[in-house]
Parts: C-alpha cells; structure tokens; sequence
C-alpha cells in the first residue's frame, strides 16, 4: 500500500529521520510512536506531500485513496451531517447527476453504482460515527459554526472515518476525545477495512487497534509486530541482547589491545599484533537502543494534611444560568488522601464538576462544605492561556519564588523536566508536552490539597505519561482526574465516579467493567442502522440477482448449444475414421464432411456468442 524508501529529511538543519525505508501493507494497521519532537508528524506530513525529503521516495499504490484529518477544523453554515456525508466525493458527485441526468440509461448506471456504494445507507453510517465520537442525533442536525474548536476536530475525523481512504492517516486522533470516545474509535479501528498508520501516545489503542508499532528513534524507523506491550517487550529483549553483545565486544577489545601492548615491539609476536590493530580498527562498536531517560514531574505534597471529609456536597446543584443546572442531586464526600476518575460522555458535566470543586462556580442549590485552609490546583488544556508566551519559563518561576537566590530558581525549574535549555526560551516557542509540564508544576508549586486534571496528557509522549502516572503515586494529597488515557487512570486511580443523567455517582466496577458497558450501549445504539443497511444490502442483492438472471441464462443455453455441437463433431469424426465408409458410401462420406465443417463454423460463431455474454454478465456484476 506505502513503500517509503531510503528517506531523509530535515528540519530547520535538523536531521528527523535518516536513510529510513519500511512498508505498510494492505489492510494493515501500524502505530508510530517516538519521543515528542522525533518527526513523527514530519514524516506524515512528508507522506501527504506537504513538504519535500531531503532524498528517498515515499510511494503510494497507484489507484489508492489517501485520508488524513486537516489541521483546519469545519465551520459555517453547513450541519454536521451534511460535512460528514460530503467526505463521500464519489457519492457526492453520483446524487448531483441523478438530478440533472435526462438519458435513462446513464439513469439505470447511476442508481446502480449508488446501489453499489451504499449510498442509500450513507446517513445511517455516518449517523453511527457520530455517534461514536460522542454527537447527539440533535446536534448531527446542526450548523458546524455551533460547535468548539475540539468538537468540530470531532467532526473532522468523523468524515475521514466515513469516507474509508484505502490508507488512513491519524495523528493523536483521541485528543479531542473522551474516554467513551476514545474506546468507541479503539473497536471502529480495529474493524477498519483499509489500511492505517496511526501516531498516538495512548497505550491502550495501541494495543487494540494496531498490527504493527513503527518506532522511530534516533533518525531510524524500525518496525515490530503487534501492540504497543509486545514492542516494549521486543525492545527490552533487544536491548539486553544488545548490552550481552557490547559486553563481549568490550571483553574482546581489552583482550586485542592487551595482546597488542604486549607484543608490539617483540619482533616475533609484531606480524601478530599487527593483525589484532587490523581487528581492533574493522572492529564496529555495537549500538544499544537506550533511551535518555524522561524528567520526572515534581508534584509536592501539602504541607499541611486535613481532617476528612475535606469536602462535602449535600443535595447540591451547579451551572451557569439560574434556574438551569447542569448537574444536581450531589451527595458526595471527597477524603484527602482519595483518588477518583470521573467517567461520562464530553457533555455530561465533568468539567462543570471540576470547576465547582475548584471554587471556580458556587453551588445553586444544596450545600458545599470544605477546609478553609484548603489548597486547589486546577489543571486544564484552557488554563495554557494563563502562561505569558513572550515571558520564559525561568521568569514564570521568578514571580512564585521572589525572594530566592538565581540558583535556587534554576534548581527549581530543574525540577520541572525544564533544564538550561530551556530556562530562556519564550513560553510562546515551547512545544505542546513541554507547556503541559510547566502549567502543571506551576499550579502545584505550593504542595496542593486537590489536585484537579482535565485532560492532562494529549500533549504528553509516552514516557513522559508514565513519568506522570509516578509522580501521581508518589503525590499525598488528593487526586480528581478527566482522562481519556485508560492506563494513567488504572495505574493512579482508587475511585471511580460517573457523571451521567445530571448528576454524578460512585461506579460500582473497574475500567474493564465500564469498557464492556460502553461496548453493549455502542451494539445498542447502532443496531438499527445496521438492521436497515442489512435491509438494504439485501434488496439491492436481490436486484443484482434479477438483472443478471437473463444474462445467466444465454450462458447456460450457449454453453449446452456448444456441447450438442461439440458432441455431434466426435460422431461424425467416429463415422469418417472407418476406412470402409468411402468404398462402400463415398456421397454419405462426403456429407459428413460438409456437415462437419458447418457444425464447426456453427461452434465459432457460438463460442463467439457466449464470450460476448461472459463479457455482459462480468461488466453488470461490477457495477
């Protein structure tokens, strides 16, 4: 499906990726994974032809569809239905022409090819999708100008999904997504007919979704098979046959120059020591796959610990208009030392949660009780805008440690994963993962009581969420996190809280209970649109069946036509092979012999006949 071959590239001077060459096969699926900044949406952007290699070729089957999600998200005036369905091009293109074609056979072609493609299914299909990524019937109906930024990259993804590329490109796509949305794309994946390369930080679809992990490291690209838990497994392996093989180089190396500093100048030993420098200099030093380790975060604790409760909802209710609550009915208790996931659909009113346990909206009914002494953090995509881009990173620490000498500030931003490199680099040039970093060691530099995440991870790589999920651990207060990252939830999370039907709840199962439980409401959901594009299916099979009948039917007659024919020819051929024929009936013999060249003429114009009909019947029933 994709042959990239030798390929270089850099950027800026820096070289991303080095003599590089894989394939990606058809209906094959392979995650790119790699540190941040490594060039993996380089290479993806270098396949869609947006930016040329320094050499190598990136090749892609001829006839092949190419998909990828633009960065330039769908607005105006047109429903989100309407934009989904519009990815379809070829069906697009088939419903215009219905409308304007007079000829009733180009007629008959078009409804046949519509039949073909599904097209009468399409709104059921893309119904499904979007309602996958997490979008009500309602608000499939409404104009793409109504929704955010991060909910039209929803649709966006949606029409890539729907239009089905032969090879579908995805960088990050659970970003925008919930949890629910995340698993539902996990199973859809999975089940895709095409082919895919997927870059993601979410070990989870990794596992799920992809047949093969492209790791890229160092300027090389080296492909594995299976999920992401296999590759690390592969890479473990390799890289402790790797240190095995290093080990015995160096033993032999000590071992050549010893003989070497030995013998060098003892005239009967110089020819053999002469050889061993020889092996010594061909000798080429192993290279191990150690990674530079991640910075840790640095998540201090409260200096102070409370007494549980530390807070308390009692019949309380919350939103943004009087008289209209988001959620209400709350009767929850949060422990200083608790760890709670909220679980729910976008939309439900996790975030509304988060910002009532954060002080930033007051309760409209009910009550809420908690310390004064009290200290929130509160971790959100939207609070990266509270960070001065044109002030360094070194400067944002300055404001929380005034009095502090300049090594002591230093020391401290250290800490963050931010060393002298990026000490005097304007917030504004810093990359995703590394604003994410300093707004979450910023918003708990005082050692908070709670700590509230949103969403902390779509700018972390791999390691660095691992590195997150440690300092969780290691972390003493309280703990309240939004994620769609299954694996941070399962290695820092006790508790899990659902927010659905207007309030929120304790869940009373684990992760792969609530997976299961999203997995029967998705088969629920979609079941009759399955049902009426299986009605569907069926009624154009059938017609196909009745359109070809008549073709069917000249075969099979041709077919015993040339079979009388062919037989009648073997008996005259038996009938002029006795010798005694042309003596004692020499006009009967010559009889035989024009019927036999009629009968043969006769079988020509047959065969003839039904590869014509052959022709017909294949030509209908691929279209």
């Amino acid at each position: 499906m994709l042959h990239i071959n030798n390929l270089v590239c850099r950027v800026e001077g820096r070289l991303l990726i080095n003599n590089s060459s894989f394939a990606v096969l058809p209906r094959t699926r392979v995650g790119l994974v790699g540190r941040n900044g490594t060039g993996k949406s380089t290479l993806l952007r270098i396949i869609k032809g947006e930016m040329e290699a320094v050499s190598g070729e990136t090749r892609l089957r001829k006839g092949a569809r190419l998909g990828a999600v633009d960065q330039e998200a769908p607005g105006g005036p047109q429903s989100i239905m309407d934009f989904v369905l519009s990815a379809d091009i070829e069906r697009a293109n088939l419903l215009r022409d219905a409308e304007t074609e007079t000829d009733p056979h180009k007629i008959a072609e078009i409804q046949t090819r519509l039949a073909d493609i599904g097209a009468y299914s399409a709104e059921a299909r893309a119904g499904s999708i979007l309602h996958g990524l997490g979008f009500s019937g309602e608000e499939q109906t409404q104009p793409c100008s109504n929704f955010s930024g991060g909910w039209r990259m929803r649709a966006a993804l949606a029409a890539m999904l729907f239009a089905t590329p032969d090879l579908l490109l995805l960088d990050e796509p659970t970003n925008y997504l919930d949890l629910e949305g995340a698993i539902w794309l996990e199973t859809h994946l999975k089940r895709y007919p095409g082919a895919a390369m997927i870059i993601s930080h979410d070990r989870d679809l990794l596992n799920t979704a992809v047949h093969q992990i492209a790791h890229l490291n160092e300027g090389k690209i080296t492909l594995y098979e299976g999920g992401y838990d296999s590759f690390e497994k592969q890479m473990a392996e390799r890289q402790r046959l790797d240190m095995a093989m290093r080990g015995k180089q160096d033993e032999e190396r000590r071992r050549l120059q010893a003989f070497v500093d030995r013998f060098r100048y003892k005239a009967s030993k110089a020819r053999q020591a002469q050889s061993r420098v020889k092996r010594l200099e061909k000798m080429q030093p192993i290279a191990t796959i150690v990674e530079n380790p991640v910075a840790p975060f640095d998540l201090p604790g409260p200096k102070r610990p409370l007494a549980p409760p530390m807070i308390r909802l009692e019949d309380a209710a919350v939103g943004y208009e009087p008289g209209k609550p988001i959620l209400s009915n709350l009767n929850l208790a949060i422990d200083p030392d608790d760890r709670i996931a909220l679980l729910g659909r976008n939309g439900q009113g996790k975030s509304t949660f988060a910002k009532l346990l954060a002080g930033r909206l007051e309760v409209m009914a009910g009550r809420k009780k908690h310390h004064k002494r009290m200290q929130v953090a509160y971790f959100a995509q939207h609070q990266m805008d509270v960070l001065d881009p044109t002030a360094t990173a070194l400067e944002h620490v300055i404001s929380l440690m005034p009095d502090a000498t300049e090594g002591q500030r230093r020391s401290r931003l250290a800490r963050f994963g931010l060393g002298v490199e990026h000490a005097e680099t304007a917030v504004g040039d810093l990359s995703g993962g590394e604003k994410a970093r300093l707004l979450l060691n910023l918003i708990a530099f005082e050692g908070p009581h709670l700590l509230i995440l949103d969403e902390p991870t779509n700018h972390l790589d791999m390691d660095s969420r691992a590195a997150l999920a440690d300092a969780l651990d290691a972390y003493e207060g309280c703990v309240l996190l939004i994620s769609h990252d299954r694996f941070l939830i399962e290695r820092s999370i006790d508790r899990l809280w659902i927010v659905n039907d207007g309030t929120v709840k304790n869940y009373d199962g684990d992760m792969d209970d609530y997976r299961r439980q999203m997995g029967e409401k998705e088969r629920k959901a979609a079941s009759p649109a399955k049902a009426h594009a299986g009605q569907v299916k069926r009624q154009t099979q059938a017609a196909r069946r009745e359109s070809l009948a008549p073709i069917r039917r000249d075969i099979a007659r041709l077919e015993a036509e040339l079979e009388r024919l062919r037989d009648g020819v073997e008996q005259i051929n038996a009938a002029l092979a006795k010798p005694e024929l042309y003596e004692r009936d020499p006009e009967q013999a010559t009889s035989f012999n024009v019927k036999r060249s009629r009968t043969l003429k006769r079988i020509d114009e047959v065969e003839n006949l039904w590869l014509e009909a052959q022709e017909r019947y294949e030509e209908a029933r691929n279209h």
